[in-house]
């Protein structure tokens, strides 16, 4: 039923240069000769198409992968339709799959975050067209869709958010009170404005980031919109120390909420208090498009955030080609502590960050470079994974791929230190062993 490439070799990563955008004394950043294994590329799925999206380490040892399932047959059991559904499948800590669910209805379901949680269970959120099945309740087009899980997938409840226009999820965190906050994209011209419960309200237009607050149990607590009247797309948040919350994405708006646009697109971050209330605004980037894709924690209280960039003036001391990855250092206050790029000459993207066991960071997303902090390409974009340290070092690399596209979208690090990071793929040759049908989903392990 899978499909398993055994891969035995070593990355190593030889570092040019990497800027360190607030002290022009550490342009050059030292060699790390450290190495990464391949162990295992795995492809799931069937004849039609398949992603994974998000990825977790649970707590005996294994992990759980969620994604999104066209097909009805190959690796996928009581599909009853061709529509997408999510697809939640749970490995133990041998990679040996123990159970896979499907949710949805009977139209297109996408799930894009999967998190455990206190309580020994998951919650799982996306996007859903749906009004049957598992899905009780549909307001147009997409809404936001999150289900609570018991730990052996079972729904315990489920939740639908939205209006008449596409609204769209991407990030599920359980905040301090065992409650969840969701974010997303709002269309704010298609709900006519609903969707925030903010008092002194602007009237926005196109998509805003759309902030969802609930209990443990669904309910909903508040709900606000931020962003102006250009498009305003939220991918990931974290709560902080104080109770506080970032949500970060990717802004093209100038007015409104947004007050310092760097030009075209930017990493913009927005710091709301426990209720909702919008703290700071801050706008990171260049004249170039340049958008935020994940967020995580940091040791010493601050915060990473990854995204891409095609930009190489204002807030970015380098750009090695057409796009690459961007990760900045910011505080509480959303000041900048520091910033670099990673990549090669052509187009180089990131889907997910990760902090490790030992306070350092692995980075997954695609490349089609070949040179940089890249050593081979094998065909269009290649999956690309690689550990950086506190400081922003780059630790080593390694790509994974075949000739066609392979992407990654997820990362997290097991309990043994194994390294899982997941996405989607269409090769079948050199890297990847086997093809299923349009695109599966692709798994691969690595240790450090």
């Amino acid at each position: 039923m899978t499909a398993i490439q055994n891969i035995k070799f070593s990355c190593f990563v030889f570092v040019l240069s990497i800027h360190l955008g607030c002290d022009s004394s550490e342009n050059i950043q030292p060699t790390e000769n450290q190495s990464v294994e391949v162990e295992e590329v795995l492809t799931i799925g069937g004849t039609k198409n398949e992603s994974a999206q998000s990825v977790v380490n649970t707590p005996d040892g294994g992990y759980a992968v969620l994604g999104y399932t066209q097909s009805m047959d190959g690796d996928i059991s009581n599909k009853t339709d061709t529509s997408f559904d999510y697809w939640l499948v749970k490995f133990d800590a041998s990679g040996q799959q123990q159970w896979q669910k499907v949710y949805g209805g009977s139209d297109d379901d996408r799930g894009e975050d999967l998190i455990t949680t206190n309580d020994g269970g998951y919650a799982i959120l996306g996007s859903s067209k749906s009004n049957d099945g598992d899905v009780s309740n549909n307001s147009g087009s997409n809404d936001f869709w999150v289900a609570k899980l018991d730990a052996s997938g079972t729904i315990i409840w489920e939740k639908s958010f939205g209006y008449v226009g596409a609204d769209s999820a991407f990030s599920i965190i359980q905040t301090q009170d065992n409650g969840f906050l969701l974010s997303g994209v709002l269309d704010v011209s298609a709900s006519d404005g609903a969707g925030n419960n903010r008092m002194n309200m602007e009237r926005h237009a196109g998509g805003d980031y759309w902030v969802i607050k609930i209990d443990a149990m669904g309910g909903l607590q508040w709900s606000r919109y931020f962003g102006g009247t250009f498009t305003d797309t939220a991918y990931d948040s974290v709560q902080t120390q104080d109770g506080n919350f970032l949500i970060m994405g990717s802004s093209d708006s100038d007015d409104v909420d947004i007050n310092n646009n760097k030009g075209t697109y930017d990493f913009w971050v927005v710091k709301l208090n426990n209720t909702g209330t919008l703290l700071w605004e801050k706008s990171f980037g260049g004249t170039e498009i340049d958008e935020a894709r994940a967020i995580t924690t940091t040791a010493d209280g601050n915060f990473l955030i990854a995204g891409d960039s095609r930009s190489n003036n204002i807030d970015l001391s380098t750009n090695s080609g057409a796009a690459d990855v961007w990760i900045i250092k910011i505080n509480s206050d959303g000041d900048l502590l520091w910033e670099k790029t990673f990549g090669g000459s052509s187009f180089d993207g990131v889907k997910a960050i990760h902090k490790t066991q030992d306070n350092e960071f692995l980075v997954a997303g695609n490349s089609r470079s070949s040179d940089g902090n890249l050593t081979k390409n094998n065909g269009q974009n290649d999956a690309w994974v690689f550990k950086i340290n506190a400081q922003g070092n780059i630790k080593w690399q390694t790509s994974v791929g075949g000739s066609n596209v392979d992407l990654l979208m997820g990362i997290t690090e097991l309990n043994s230190g194994s390294i899982i990071a997941v996405g989607n793929t269409n090769s079948s040759d050199i890297d990847i062993s086997e093809n299923k049908g349009f695109s599966d989903v692709l798994i691969i392990k690595a240790k450090q």
